[in-house]
This record gives C-alpha cells, sequence and structure tokens, in this order.
C-alpha cells in the first residue's frame, strides 16, 4: 500500500512559492493585455465595414478554434523561424496567453455592446451625440454590468490555462512541480500540493463571481 508523505515537500516551500508567484504574476498580465486586445478587437467587430472586421474576425476564430497547447508550441518554435527573430519562453508565453484570452474577451465584448437594447442607440442618436460619445456615456456603461461575470470567468480560466506555460520551460507553479518531483519522486504528493493550491486560489475566485452575478441578477 503506497505510503503517503507530504513532509518532504516542505523543504521545497520557497520554491512552491516563487512558481505561484511566477502563475499569478503571468494572470495578472496575460489577462490585463488580453482585455486591452479584446476590448479593441470587440468593438472593432462592430464596425460596419467588412475590411475591418473581417482580419478580427480571423484573429478571433483562429485562437478559438485551436488549442493553447497548440497555441504556445507553435509562437514558441515556429514564429521565430517565420519571422527570422528570437523569442525567449517568457514572451511567447505572454504573447500567446494575451492573444488567446483576447479572442474571448472580444466575443464577450462583442456581444455585451449587441445586448443592449436599440432603443438605447435611436434615444441617443436623437439627442446629437456621435456614435464615439454614445457608445462611452451610454452604451457601454450598461453593457459592462452584463459583461463583468463572462469577463471574470473567463479571467479565472485564464489562471487556469497559465498551467500549460510550464511546456515552455516557464518557471510557474506546475514547472515547479516537476523540479520538485524530479528531485523527491513523490508525484502523488506533489500534484496533489499543486491542485490543492490552484484550488486555494481558485475557488474563491469563483465565489467572488458567483456573488457578482446574484447581486447584478437582483439589481436588474
Amino acid at each position: 500500500m503506497y505510503q503517503w508523505d507530504f513532509g518532504s515537500l516542505w523543504a521545497y516551500r520557497s520554491l512552491v512559492g516563487v512558481g505561484l508567484g511566477y502563475t499569478v504574476g503571468y494572470t495578472i498580465l496575460c489577462v490585463t493585455l488580453g482585455l486591452i486586445v479584446g476590448t479593441a478587437a470587440g468593438l472593432g467587430r462592430l464596425a460596419k465595414s467588412r475590411f475591418a472586421t473581417w482580419p478580427l474576425i480571423f484573429y478571433i476564430e483562429v485562437f478559438r478554434c485551436t488549442p493553447l497547447l497548440v497555441q504556445l508550441v507553435w509562437f514558441y518554435y515556429a514564429l521565430p523561424v517565420l519571422l527570422d527573430i528570437s523569442m525567449s519562453p517568457a514572451l511567447a508565453a505572454t504573447l500567446t496567453l494575451s492573444l488567446y484570452g483576447g479572442a474571448f474577451y472580444a466575443e464577450i465584448v462583442r456581444a455585451g455592446v449587441l445586448s443592449i437594447d436599440a432603443g438605447q442607440w435611436d434615444a441617443g442618436k436623437a439627442l446629437g451625440l456621435s456614435r464615439l460619445k454614445l457608445m462611452r456615456k451610454i452604451i457601454l456603461p450598461q453593457a459592462l454590468k452584463r459583461m463583468l461575470p463572462p469577463l471574470m470567468n473567463q479571467s479565472i480560466i485564464q489562471l487556469k490555462n497559465t498551467s500549460l506555460v510550464s511546456v515552455l520551460a516557464v518557471p510557474d507553479l506546475l514547472y515547479q512541480g516537476q523540479v520538485v518531483t524530479a528531485a523527491i519522486y513523490r508525484p502523488l504528493e506533489v500534484y496533489t500540493m499543486v491542485a490543492l493550491i490552484y484550488f486555494a486560489v481558485l475557488f474563491p475566485l469563483t465565489l467572488a463571481v458567483q456573488g457578482l452575478e446574484r447581486r447584478l441578477a437582483a439589481h436588474a
């Protein structure tokens, strides 16, 4: 019968802490960049010109319809060859996660804006507001309330997605877990610990999103 031994992990607590720091840091960075890209792409998709929307649709669908792991490997190994440049694992991971998240954020933003009743647009136009002012003062404040829960849910998914950057040897939580496993040969304990750490971080965030959804529904 297998004898569990979690005590052997204590000596590697600093290594695990560094990995958790990388995971949280990458999540914050990639969520921030993804929101910027996604907001721009989502609003751009609302343009009436097909020449403006087709490249955005292509970007969004490529990233939504291909596995993130494949994208990470492609950006790190193939893109530098195509562009004749060098790319560090950290840059490849940041670029991939940001663009991947941005594709999903873009659809959330677009759907949020389109969910606003057409009468709001008509009222703004009747007041003589330009499209930009109408979007900024009337449409986006209302759409943001509807977008917040799915945006937060997607951000939680982004945190889980950071575990894939370990394939590029980025020293995140999972990668450090692999290092510890190689040192002490206790994979069951190590990956149980990694799973529990992810759960400890993600579960409160999930509860927060659910609470936000209830509050927004109550004030709808």
